[in-house]
């Protein structure tokens, strides 16, 4: 039986994965701070660890066969690039020559969809395109892509893979964290959307792409995880169509001079010293079309995408549950 080592098992990602690999037949070895933190299904063939990801990792990682580190600082109101640069480069990289001193046999870093270039619905973003201007403003984004680099370059060294998911929706989204978009309109009388919009993936899908990148024989390679494009607009209505509901839809002006403020008031308060979200580089992000192609995924593995639908209406009916 083939042992997976999971790093943030508790999380969106982590716990469907998690229940994907138990599913056909894995041995889960899954890294949580807390073992109270996962919510996920319980296993015969799940073994919970506790600890943070500046531990020594070669005494976990003996007879472990694929590594797949999911963990990650994703908050954006950290204040500096060292704040994400120890989390999401330096422990991936400690973790990385661990698996290869432990001979590991294969080695899968999620990153994320904004390491890649977007484009538009017409042309989307492809596994191609260099990172934009705008994402290597992002403290997140850019510690990812350093990551990356790092590993393609070593990758002779262990087989190696880069996952490049978009939105991720879905169920055993505790905290919540990409869940809060649908917090935003759920339940709500009136919804304020921004103009631009970005790709939505279903968390499950996500966690079968990364299974089957384990059954093929390539290395090196990034494959962009990707589904819908969609306008926040459009995304609104389909959460409207699952909830059946009928709020006010209202969509902040396109003119950028309203979130070109809001951008430079969250900078201020960034330069006294206030944890925010808000900044000049997200806002920017809210009026693009963030939008990717799933052509490589669809024809190196094989997938079949799940509807957006299905994605909120799991992410739905888990909240319902759990709140």
């Amino acid at each position: 039986m083939k042992r997976i080592f999971i790093t943030g098992i508790n999380g969106l990602l982590g716990a469907n994965l998690c229940h994907e690999f138990l599913q056909q037949g894995y041995f889960v070895v899954g890294l949580t701070r807390k073992k109270q933190n996962y919510k996920g299904k319980e296993h015969k063939h799940l073994k919970l660890i506790e600890g943070d990801l500046f531990i020594d990792f070669t005494s976990l990682l003996n007879n472990v066969d694929v590594v797949i580190h999911v963990a990650a600082t994703t908050s954006q109101s950290l204040l500096r690039y060292s704040d994400y640069k120890k989390i999401n480069r330096n422990t991936t990289i400690q973790l990385y020559n661990a698996a290869i001193i432990c001979n590991v046999k294969r080695f899968i870093f999620v990153s994320t969809a904004n390491t890649l270039g977007y484009g538009s619905l017409q042309k989307p973003g492809t596994e191609n395109n260099k990172m934009s201007k705008l994402f290597k403003q992002s403290y997140y984004a850019k510690s990812k892509f350093e990551a990356e680099k790092y590993l393609l370059k070593n990758n002779h060294k262990i087989k190696t893979a880069i996952i490049n998911p978009t939105f991720m929706l879905g169920a055993y989204d505790t905290k919540p964290s990409s869940g809060k978009i649908i917090y935003m309109g759920w339940r709500k009388k009136v919804i304020f959307y921004p103009p631009g919009g970005k790709n939505f993936v279903h968390v499950k899908d996500v966690a079968n792409g990364i299974i089957k990148v384990l059954t093929t024989n390539s290395f090196g390679e990034k494959y962009l995880l990707a589904n819908e494009n969609l306008s926040y607009k459009d995304f609104f209505n389909k959460l409207n169509k699952v909830t059946n509901q009928s709020p006010l839809m209202i969509q902040i002006p396109k003119s950028i001079s309203i979130l070109i403020i809001i951008g430079y008031f969250g900078n201020v308060l960034r330069s006294m010293g206030i944890e925010t979200s808000l900044s000049l580089t997200n806002m920017h992000a809210l009026w693009i079309n963030n939008f990717f192609s799933n052509t490589k995924s669809i024809r190196d593995l094989k997938i079949e995408y799940l509807p957006i639908n299905k994605a909120i209406d799991d992410a739905i009916t888990y909240f319902s549950k759990t709140n």
